[in-house]
């Protein structure tokens, strides 16, 4: 999806246009039996090979084999808005009479198909527990150290090659706490974490990413109440647009030379 955006590099800002990853949820729906469909997941994806994804996560998860697939479809509600439409895959499979125990719950919910992007960020503010940044945050000179401070601490990234990282900056640049883990939700999870269990709000100036932006991650950043986001790789379409309505400050492809703002 085209953007405009404004491009900071060696003391000039340049307006103009750029591209985001598409970004937008998949609800995976199972019918076994004879049962009406029920939602098994829903997972943040680029859409593209969406019978594929449903399939491969079904298998994976030891919820079906590949013989018991009898069918994959989309949605075919005629209530749905042309943007949900293709969020919604129906998986059909045989034998059997319902889900494993383990994925009731997470069936469980409202049983109408079409959620989109649209309803995902509604959804992220109407749950939004913390207030929003109300200080001062990193201004572009400041965004444009944090990627290489936050390299600096990144010791298991040092040992392993092999982990993200995630830490919280206050608006001077200064990092408060630094976490690494396999997963990039999980290291964020980690440095707010880690205020709460020091007794300390999590929320602060800025958030930063070794990585891209997805939605979960902003979703993570204003629960939290945290002011701006900073990453070294991209944001997707639905990140952008979350960031935007809970006024998170977006920067991103961020290194000691250029930092684009996402307005």
């Amino acid at each position: 999806m085209r953007t405009r955006v404004v491009e900071h590099a060696d003391g000039t800002e340049i307006p103009r246009e750029d591209r985001l990853v598409t970004e937008e949820p998949l609800e995976i729906r199972v019918r076994v039996g004879g049962l009406e469909a029920r939602r098994a997941w829903v997972t943040m994806r680029t859409p593209g090979h969406d019978f594929e994804l449903a399939a491969g996560w079904l298998v994976n998860e030891g919820l079906a084999t590949p013989e018991s697939l009898a069918r994959v479809a989309y949605c075919t509600d005629a209530d749905l808005a042309p943007e949900q439409e293709f969020n919604v895959v129906t998986v059909s499979l045989t034998g059997g009479d319902e889900l494993p125990h383990r994925h009731v719950a997470a069936s469980a919910g409202s049983s109408a198909c079409g959620v989109c992007g649209k309803d995902s960020v509604a959804e992220a503010l109407a749950v939004r527990t913390a207030a929003p940044w109300l200080g001062a945050r990193p201004g572009p000179d400041v965004v444009r150290r944090l990627p290489d401070a936050l390299r600096a601490q990144q010791s298991l990234f040092d040992r392993t090659g092999g982990v993200h990282a995630a830490g919280l900056a206050d608006a001077d640049g200064t990092l408060i706490v630094v976490r690494e883990d396999v997963g990039r939700h999980n290291a964020v999870d980690k440095v707010v974490g880690a205020r709460v269990l020091a007794g300390a709000p999590p929320a602060a100036a800025c958030l930063v990413l070794s990585g891209r932006v997805g939605f979960e991650l902003v979703q993570k950043a204003a629960a939290s109440g945290i002011g701006s986001i900073v990453a070294v790789g991209a944001p997707t379409t639905l990140a952008a647009g979350l960031a935007r309505e809970a006024g998170i400050e977006l920067w991103g492809f961020t290194s000691a030379g250029r930092t684009v703002h996402y307005g």
